[in-house]
């Protein structure tokens, strides 16, 4: 086994802006990479974009681009947010260059000479918006993940997805890390129970894509294109002493939204194992973001622009807070009141604190100069066994992708150090000469936690634990620098001189809420529009006369004076006025442009409005100075 690690995010469909979901898979597999780097390990972290297809086809012809150029503009934005992340990725793949083309080729290559391609013709169900074919036993109501699906006859080639159920079910049984978290694990199993079918892996309806080989008008379709990707990143048909370090002989992981999990922990091994190749170590899934309680959507408006995010809060309080705020594999929710919480609490009055009160006193004790002349007690031995738990559990968790319980662990140790100055009083200790080494070792200890502290925090936010060393007067490169290196207690260099304090996390004053007078976020049911309403002609109109109908217990007939002509209508208020002859005289408001219907023979040429209140209907009644004929707007 090879002392490499492989993680890959999902490669990205450029149709659409990243938004916090996309970020936060990114930054899940950067937090990973950074991690594995500091624990010693050959780190490759791949992401990318997936530019083929009808979907990317039609966008640009629909924005006067060939699908090319289209994919070049949009690749950009994925780029730019990587580097505004500060995401350390060592590989950007897009599907349309052409060392990704030759993998795609060799491995449908493979897959055939397997005989597990065949022609054959798809007739069923199909998701434009997902690009997918889809099998019966996935459409819930009609429709595959909430949305139209359309039907298709078309020749296609098929790959033997259906050969492969029982191995795959078989690989998950003897491979207990295969799938994470154990939830979506169970998700699969079942799935795979259910049935598998063939899967379509050619289209003829558009040319946006890699040729099939194996026919002529046949693309390469989603699966074996998109898929590929992972083994493009790893070497697969470039160089085959760097494929079988990174993939072959090395720990390879696969990040993804719960989303896609099926075509990753299903489709994707099926075709490695008839390709002949090893399968990924692990495939981990993780949750959706809501924000603010809410299901995040173009549509409402409430889409999280990362980019915007870090300009708000930072760059490391937003990393902190996406790794903190969510437990990986469940949904989590993205809210500003909590992030700014976090930032306070967590990161300002934790973190920030324990540095700032550190690098103070040092000045204010020692000149800013690290000295050590020991003399311990019973807290040393305590926070020095601390920090063994926290780095083992911490690596327990990081392992598990449990990164919020991975965050807890190096906070729970940055809170010991906080108590630990308030257990050793160093202002009491500095009063007394006697006590001035004694005085040198609390110090000391607590630089060295700041050290280490900076060495755990760097994969979730490498620029505050940078700004951290630089305080501490040391010019480290965290590239170079291992977990190992400062593992032991007493790694900070006596001697040294600590810099300048610099706040790293302002703390957010929370603005006090503008509460209104009114419900802003109120539901309209049935809404219409000034439009729909301006249709309505409503006026004042004087009962001129009133009388009951016969046979019909619940209508009066009125006569009314509109102000330009007379009218006969009935309402069902007979009920409510028993005197009906009380009405005469009065001014009310009527609806003039009903269509004119009989009710009980008698010819009704409007609608009289009224109130209803405790199941008890009253006219509403105009003043007598209001104009007959006034409009009502």
């Amino acid at each position: 086994m090879s002392n490499s690690f492989y993680i890959t995010s999902p490669i990205y469909y450029p149709n659409a802006a990243p938004h916090v979901g996309t970020a936060y898979t990114t930054i899940i597999c950067d937090v990973v990479s950074r991690y594995k780097r500091i624990k010693g390990y050959d780190v490759s972290f791949m992401t990318g974009v997936d530019e083929h297809g009808q979907k990317i086809q039609e966008a640009a012809e629909k924005n006067g681009f060939t699908p090319q150029q289209w994919v070049d503009k949009m690749s950009l934005n994925f780029t730019t947010l990587w580097e505004k992340l500060n995401i350390s990725n060592t590989d950007y793949l897009r599907t349309t260059q052409e060392r990704h083309i030759e993998s795609v080729r060799e491995i449908v290559k493979r897959v055939n000479e397997k005989g597990d391609i065949y022609r054959g013709e798809y007739v069923g169900k199909y998701s434009v918006s997902e690009e997918t074919f889809v099998p019966e036993n996935q459409l819930v109501d009609g429709k595959y993940m909430g949305k139209e699906v359309i039907d298709v006859k078309e020749v296609s080639y098929f790959f033997r997805l259906s050969k492969y159920e029982d191995a795959l079910l078989k690989h998950i049984e003897e491979n207990p890390d295969f799938i994470k978290p154990e939830s979506k694990k169970n998700e699969v199993v079942a799935f795979i129970k259910q049935g598998l079918q063939d899967l379509s892996i050619s289209r003829t309806t558009f040319d946006w894509g890699i040729p099939l080989e194996l026919e002529k008008g046949h693309v390469i379709y989603v699966w074996f294109d998109a898929l590929t990707v992972y083994l493009t990143g790893a070497g697969f048909k470039k160089d085959e002493k760097e494929f079988g370090e990174i993939w072959s002989n090395g720990k390879v992981t696969h990040v993804i939204g719960k989303d896609i999990l099926r075509f990753h922990a299903i489709i994707w091994p099926a075709m490695l194992m008839s390709a002949g190749i090893k399968l990924p170590d692990t495939v981990a899934a993780h949750g959706w973001w809501t924000v603010e309680g809410e299901k995040m959507s173009k549509s409402l408006g409430n889409v999280v622009n990362p980019e915007e995010e870090v300009k708000k809060y930072g760059l490391d309080a937003f990393r902190y807070y996406l790794m903190r705020e969510a437990t990986f594999g469940q949904d989590a929710d993205y809210s500003k009141k909590a992030m700014i919480q976090r930032i306070n609490s967590d990161l300002a009055n934790d973190l920030g604190n324990l540095l700032n009160r550190t690098i103070g006193m040092q000045k204010k004790y020692f000149n800013s100069e690290v000295i050590l002349n020991k003399v311990e007690d019973k807290y040393d031995i305590e926070i020095k066994d601390l920090w063994e738990k926290t780095v083992e559990d911490l690596d327990i968790h990081m392992n598990e992708f449990q990164f919020s319980e991975a965050l807890k662990d190096i906070w729970k140790f940055i809170g010991r150090m906080n108590k630990y100055i308030d257990e050793c009083e160093p202002w009491n200790l500095a009063k007394d000469g006697s006590k001035k080494d004694r005085l040198s070792t609390v110090m000391y200890n607590l630089v060295d936690s700041l050290y280490k502290i900076s060495m755990l925090i760097y994969p979730f936010m490498p620029d505050t634990a940078e700004k951290i060393v630089r305080q501490l007067g040391l010019n480290i490169d965290f590239n170079t620098l291992k977990l190992e290196d400062i593992r032991k207690w007493g790694s900070y260099p006596a001697g040294n001189k600590l810099d300048e304090a610099v706040p790293l996390f302002p703390r957010i004053e929370i603005e006090p809420e503008n509460k209104k007078d009114y419900n802003e976020n109120l539901h309209i049911e049935n809404p219409i529009t000034i439009n729909d309403f301006n249709k309505v002609e409503i006026k004042v109109v004087e009962i001129i006369k009133a009388e009951k109908i016969k046979d019909a217990d619940k209508l009066l007939k009125f006569i009314v004076d509109t102000g330009t002509e007379k009218r006969q209508i009935v309402s069902g208020i007979a009920k409510w006025y028993p005197d009906e002859k009380e009405l005469i005289g009065k001014k009310v408001t009527a609806v003039l442009n009903l269509e004119p219907v009989t009710l009980k023979g008698e010819l009704s040429q409007g609608m009289l409005l009224t109130t209803t209140e405790k199941k008890k209907i009253r006219l509403i009644e105009i003043s007598k100075e209001v104009k007959t004929g006034s409009i009502v707007k």
